[in-house]
């Protein structure tokens, strides 16, 4: 008998706390620490699994699956 290898994949759970978190600080200045290391910048869009975030001309879409933390700056 043979047995069909079924792809796995790896699913991340959504967290709607964090997801209402992030869109409450949409167009304002953050810091992000991910796992690869923080990122400064204005978050432009939120989505379930990542967010656009702006450093100077330039867009970054982060998956939240690799936030650690977030901090809002202060003005």
């Amino acid at each position: 008998m043979t047995q069909e290898q079924v792809p796995s994949q790896v699913v991340y759970p959504i967290d709607p706390y964090v997801v209402q978190t992030l869109q409450s600080v949409t167009d304002k200045v953050v810091v992000v620490e991910t796992v690869r290391g923080p990122l400064k910048g204005k978050v432009k869009d939120v989505k379930l699994d990542h967010i656009v975030l702006q450093i100077d001309d330039h867009l970054f879409i982060i998956r939240i699956a690799q936030i650690v933390w977030v901090r809002p700056e202060s003005k």
